[in-house]
């Protein structure tokens, strides 16, 4: 199966195997195998190793049928707040791969969406067809899914255009010096380490953070977080720059208790709450909000708990 790749003028510069790598789930070693057997082009030509791409070139990818590459569904039951032959948004519980990648093949929210519908669109990769935006594996919350390619690339076109509402809220370590803020640090990928996002890089894009403080506790801050950008890990990276990282990150912060009780906190503790976009049908614009998971709750139940006993 052959699946087309338009490059954006924010994805220019990368290189051709660490770009596909991103869009398809597939690791970087089986895309340059891909392209050492003459299985991608560029424009129409096959391409070298190590090529960049640059805005408007089109790559195709020529999937081989292979175990690996096919998206299986399975019966798990996920939260559904809104279907119809166009698209579907999910509720992501925390814990729960986007898509089949290394180390988790299934047991993914796409292995979910494929066995609740079978008609997804054709593009986007094999193991995450539709699949417009993310969230990260430890990150709770709602997620948009295109069902046909139209939908597809109309999506695709309203996250590019930062059209698409998201608020997320996040329990951070501390509190800020202000009741409300942005962060406007730019992040690239990390200088010493290629799988993390920093905003000291050699190659950055612009990151827009606006934040409000919704509660204090002793040790801990719930705060909403609106993105203007998309950077990858772009909320965990902001807010660990400004000193009061994720709670629960393992990546960006290290914060895995707080407070003198030393609460544990299992994951980290960020929830995409609320997500709009226009129906790329329809034209109806849709919001959709999902309640504060119980394992943030309980995580503020304890902090609340511990602020009371330090009075």
């Amino acid at each position: 199966m052959a699946v087309e790749f338009h490059v954006t003028s924010d994805e220019k510069g990368q290189r051709l195997d660490v770009y596909l790598a991103l869009k398809t789930a597939l690791t970087r070693s089986q895309i340059n195998k891909l392209i050492k057997d003459t299985h991608v082009s560029l424009n129409g030509q096959p391409v070298r190793h190590g090529c960049k791409i640059r805005a408007g070139d089109i790559a195709v990818v020529d999937f081989q049928p292979q175990e690996d590459t096919e998206l299986t569904p399975q019966a798990i039951q996920i939260d559904v707040h809104y279907e119809d032959k166009h698209l579907i948004v999910v509720d992501k519980p925390p814990g729960m791969p986007m898509y089949p990648g290394a180390g988790h093949r299934d047991g993914t929210l796409m292995n979910a969406v494929k066995w609740k519908t079978s008609a997804l669109a054709s593009v986007g990769g094999p193991l995450r067809p539709g699949v417009v935006h993310r969230i990260d594996k430890d990150t709770s919350g709602l997620v948009v899914i295109a069902l046909d390619d139209t939908s597809y690339y109309s999506l695709v076109e309203q996250f590019k255009c930062r059209s698409i509402k998201r608020r997320y809220l996040a329990l951070i370590y501390g509190s800020m010096s202000a009741p409300q803020g942005q962060i406007t640090l730019p992040i690239g990928r990390s200088k010493s380490d290629r799988k993390k996002m920093s905003t000291v890089s050699n190659r950055y894009k612009p990151a827009v953070t606006n934040w409000q403080t919704l509660k204090t506790f002793k040790g801990a801050s719930l705060v909403e977080a609106v993105l203007s950008t998309g950077r990858t890990h772009q909320i965990r990276v902001h807010f660990s720059a400004a000193g009061h990282p994720v709670l629960g990150d393992t990546t960006y912060g290290l914060k895995t208790c707080v407070t003198r009780a030393k609460l544990p906190v299992p994951r980290q503790m960020l929830h995409a709450a609320v997500l709009g976009f226009v129906h790329p049908v329809t034209g109806q614009h849709l919001e959709f909000a999902s309640q504060l998971p119980a394992d943030m709750v309980h995580i503020c139940s304890l902090l609340e708990a511990e602020c009371y006993n330090t009075k």
